[in-house]
C-alpha cells in the first residue's frame, strides 16, 4: 500500500506519490490512461493533478483532454468519492480565457467540474500568479468557491515566497481559505527556486508542497546518456540544453552509484530523495504504462539511508 500524508493543515489524506495527468490525450490516449490509473490505485494511490490547459499544446487540442479522460475514467470506475483530485486554473486557455479575476473564475470552475463529471474539486490550484488582479479578488473568489461546496481546498503554483505570504496574508484578513499547497519546480538538479526562502515559508506556515518536474523531464531516469544518440523531440532538446553538462552527468552518476548499491531504478532514488525532504507531501511524476507506474511507486516505498543521501546532496549542491 502506498504511504500517505496530510496536504498542509487539510484533512486531505494524500498518496505520498501524486499522478501527474499532463500526459492524459497527450502521451497516452483515453484507454492507455485508464489502464495506468487503474494500476495507480491498485498499488494504493488516490492523488491525480491535472488542469484545465492540459494539453493545449498537442496539435488539435483547445484544452481540457486531461480532465475528460480523468473524469469518464472515474465515472466508468464510480469511485470518484475514493480519489483526491487537483487541477488548476490561469494559464491561457485562448479567447482572453485566463488569469484570476473573479469573473473568470467562476467560468473556469464550472468549465472543469464538467469535465471531470464531478460536483466538487478537492484541490483548486492557481496555475500561475497573477498580478493584473488584485489579491483581494482572487482570495475572496475562491473562498466563495470553496463556501459554495465546488471546492474543498486551493493551493498555489509558480508562486514566489513573497506573493504566496502576500497571499496568505490577505485571505486571513479576510477570514477566506487560504493556499494550503504549493507546487514548485524541484529535483536534484534545480533546487535554488525551492530551497531558501519558499521552503522556509511552506514550513513555517504548514504548506503542503507537491513537487513537479520531479524526473527533471526524464534525464534523472538514465534515459540520457552521454554516448547515446538524443531523441529527435523538442522534449529531447530541452532536456539536452537544461542538463546534459557536467553538473548533469555529475549528479546522474551519483543517481546511478546510488540506484546500484540499494538494487534500485534512477528514477526511483530521484522520487525517493525527493520524499526525504523536511516538509514534503510528495512529488507530481507521471507514467505512459503500468509497468512505468510500477517502476515510479517504488521510489515512494524506497528508503535513502544516510551515505545515499549524503552523495546526492554533495552532487547536487
Amino acid at each position: 500500500m502506498m504511504l500517505t500524508r496530510r496536504l498542509g493543515r487539510t484533512d486531505l489524506d494524500v498518496s505520498v506519490l501524486c499522478f501527474g495527468g499532463n500526459v492524459f490525450g497527450w502521451t497516452t490516449d483515453a484507454a492507455q490512461s485508464a489502464a495506468v490509473l487503474d494500476a495507480f490505485v491498485e498499488a494504493g494511490g488516490n492523488f491525480v493533478d491535472t488542469a484545465d490547459v492540459y494539453s493545449t499544446w498537442v496539435s488539435g487540442n483547445k484544452g481540457g483532454e486531461s480532465e475528460v479522460i480523468l473524469g469518464q475514467w472515474m465515472k466508468d470506475r464510480g469511485n470518484r468519492k475514493d480519489m483526491i483530485v487537483g487541477t488548476k486554473l490561469g494559464v491561457s486557455m485562448g479567447d482572453g480565457k485566463q488569469g484570476l479575476s473573479k469573473q473568470y473564475m467562476v467560468q473556469a470552475v464550472e468549465d472543469s467540474l464538467t469535465r471531470l463529471q464531478t460536483d466538487y474539486i478537492d484541490l483548486y490550484q492557481s496555475h500561475r500568479d497573477d498580478e493584473t488582479t488584485p489579491l483581494e479578488e482572487t482570495m475572496a473568489a475562491f473562498d466563495g468557491l470553496v463556501k459554495q461546496g465546488k471546492v474543498r481546498w486551493i493551493g498555489a503554483s509558480k508562486f514566489t515566497a513573497a506573493r504566496l505570504a502576500e497571499a496568505n496574508a490577505v485571505a486571513d484578513q479576510g477570514g477566506w481559505a487560504r493556499y494550503e499547497s504549493l507546487q514548485p519546480p524541484y529535483h536534484l538538479l534545480r533546487r535554488s527556486e525551492y530551497e531558501g526562502e519558499l521552503e522556509s515559508l511552506c514550513q513555517k506556515d504548514e504548506i503542503g508542497v507537491i513537487t513537479y518536474y520531479s524526473l527533471a523531464s526524464g534525464f534523472l531516469t538514465g534515459k540520457y546518456r552521454p554516448d547515446s544518440a538524443l531523441p529527435s523531440s523538442d522534449r529531447a532538446s530541452g532536456v539536452q540544453k537544461l542538463y546534459m553538462n557536467e553538473k548533469g552527468w555529475a549528479v546522474l552518476a551519483a543517481v546511478d552509484a546510488v540506484a546500484a548499491r540499494m538494487g534500485a531504478t534512477p528514477a526511483q532514488v530521484a522520487l525517493a530523495w525527493i520524499v526525504s525532504r523536511p516538509g514534503m507531501t510528495g512529488p507530481i511524476a507521471s507514467a505512459t504504462t503500468p509497468a512505468q507506474l510500477q517502476e515510479i511507486v517504488g521510489g515512494i516505498s524506497l528508503s535513502l539511508d544516510a551515505d545515499a543521501l549524503a552523495m546526492l546532496d554533495q552532487a547536487s549542491a
